[in-house]
């Protein structure tokens, strides 16, 4: 046959199964080691992560956190923002680390301050930390996104997620620096570096932006105020 029909998920548009197949291959040397991954998804309501391998019967999940949780733990509304992200992927670090009797090896980090921290760079452990790497699905993987907020907080949580700053809020590129000569011509003394700010970062986790916005929304704008955060004041009690 000329046209070969693509699977069903990829007709869906549900996954990139180019992305996958990379995500899961294992280098053969490893000898049947599993591949884990740190699936992050969002919906209209709530953030899911999971750890899942995948065998050839099918993926199987480990561990997984939903941010519907987080209403037990006292927050009850902005259940999709960067801030429950980062709830959400720090709790399914605790849970999988608890499982896997390793919580009281791999703390996580004390300060949240919004810097890298990862419990890969640690060498003097009994046990190597659990490896995971992120699966982020057909995401836009934008500087600021909400899957990196999950990110954080499973890095922050123990968990060794490969990783760089410069997908983090905070994260910006310095602007080049140009001087004018005696002809006038522009001359390029540097060129743009990455720059990354970890409490602007610090800021995101612990939802200073979304307060910043709240303010400014209510102050200016009550009409889209009253229809943006209307469920927000109301778990708030005012």
């Amino acid at each position: 046959m000329r046209y070969q029909t693509k699977f069903r998920r990829r007709r869906e548009g549900k996954t990139d199964y180019y992305a996958r197949k990379r995500l899961i291959f294992q280098e053969k040397d490893k000898y049947d080691a599993k591949k884990y991954r740190l699936c992050v998804r969002r919906t209209n309501k709530r953030i899911i992560a999971q750890i899942i391998y995948s065998t050839l019967a099918g993926d199987k999940v480990m561990c997984t956190a939903d941010s519907k949780e987080l209403r037990g733990h006292g927050l009850t509304a902005g259940l999709t923002n960067y801030a429950a992200s980062y709830c959400t992927g720090l709790l399914v670090a605790r849970r999988l680390l608890t499982d896997k009797k390793m919580h009281d090896m791999f703390k996580g980090t004390d300060k949240v301050d919004g810097s890298h921290y990862c419990s890969g760079d640690k060498k003097d452990t009994e046990r190597r930390p659990f490896k995971a790497f992120l699966d982020v699905g057909l995401v836009r993987t934008t500087t600021g996104n909400r899957v990196f907020g999950a990110l954080k907080g499973a890095c922050d949580g123990g968990l060794n997620v490969p990783h760089k700053d410069k997908r983090f809020p905070g994260a910006h590129m310095s602007k080049a620096e140009v001087v004018t000569n005696t002809r006038g011509r522009a001359q390029q003394l540097e060129k743009a570096k990455p720059v990354f700010d970890p409490k602007e970062h610090r800021e995101h986790i612990f939802g200073g932006h979304v307060q910043k916005y709240y303010d400014e929304l209510k102050k200016d704008n009550q009409q889209k105020f009253k229809k943006q955060f209307s469920k927000w004041e109301v778990a708030l009690g005012e």
